[in-house]
């Protein structure tokens, strides 16, 4: 890593290898507080308990004195985050990087439509698939462009398994994916975006199929955010439907995505009030399931 130096004639560039800002038992990154025994051997915090203050180089206690100089290499040392190449444009002190880039707003996204391998940030692959590359739709990428907190239909092939679409408000795209098992159709909304950045708005989005007077409807209080699309059968956040109101290849759904409702304070039931529900409806029959 290269290291630059502030003097009042010109700054000093040099290179710091990061292996001697990591605990040298462990192998993990320090932090601070860092500890050292009287023959100047380290450890991190963490391991000073498991070597019950025992330093392993020399057998010295260690633990009890703390090596302020590493503190301070540590302190003055920073790191770009991974993801600067998309965007972010964060210095992070060594060992606080994988915090970050837990909530990055740029952690790279994959563009959905097959055989792409185009990665950037989630707005840079909205702007890469709406404007610059796949303006027209092909027969796995169907195109929906809708608006946030309208209900819209989403008609597609059970076998291309996947429908993308543009939240154009909020420069965003989502997918429908349908996974056809011998026990009935799964689909499931997703959003393409990192799942724990802060500048992406919760929201929430409902699904109803009907078939032959039947209505399923499918309630879930968070759209889930993806980084890349998976082929592989969901195992939460999905609408199933039994074969029995499957007729031919294709699928008709309504769709509503929206802004998620805040909790309300009269509520018992904590951060997850909105109990996701599977509801049929069979003539003057209505079933829930949780």
């Amino acid at each position: 890593m290269e290291c630059v130096s502030s003097t009042e004639d010109k700054p000093r560039t040099g290179i710091l290898n990061l292996d001697v800002l990591s605990c040298p038992i462990c192998v993990e990154p320090f932090t601070i507080p860092i500890f050292q025994c009287d023959n100047g051997h380290l450890a991190c915090s963490s391991c000073c308990p498991k070597l019950r203050n025992k330093c392993p180089s020399c057998a010295l206690p260690v633990g009890h004195s703390r090596c302020r100089a590493m503190e301070t290499v540590l302190e003055s040392t920073s790191i770009p985050c991974q993801n600067a190449e998309f965007g972010c444009t964060q210095k992070l002190t060594y060992g606080e990087e994988s915090t970050h880039e837990k909530t990055c707003t740029f952690s790279p996204c994959y563009c959905p439509v097959k055989d792409c391998n185009y990665t950037g940030s989630c707005e840079d692959v909205y702007l890469h698939y709406k404007k610059l590359i796949h303006q027209k739709p092909q027969s796995t990428s169907q195109r929906c462009r809708v608006r946030c907190g309208s209900s819209f239909f989403v008609k597609m092939n059970i076998s291309d398994k996947l429908v993308i679409g543009t939240l154009y408000e909020k420069r965003l795209l989502f997918t429908v994916q349908s996974f056809w098992k011998p026990y009935g159709v799964y689909v499931t909304v997703s959003c393409i975006a990192p799942p724990s950045s802060p500048k992406v708005e919760k929201l929430s989005y409902c699904i109803s199929y009907t078939m032959d007077g039947h209505t399923i409807t499918y309630k879930s209080p968070e759209l889930k955010m993806i980084q890349r699309v998976s082929f592989h059968k969901p195992e939460e956040n999905y609408m199933w439907i039994p074969n029995s109101l499957v007729h031919g290849k294709s699928l008709e759904t309504r769709i509503c995505i929206k802004k998620r409702e805040k909790d309300k304070s009269n509520d018992t039931e904590g951060p997850h009030q909105f109990v996701q529900k599977k509801v049929f409806v069979q003539k003057k029959k209505v079933l829930f399931r949780k």
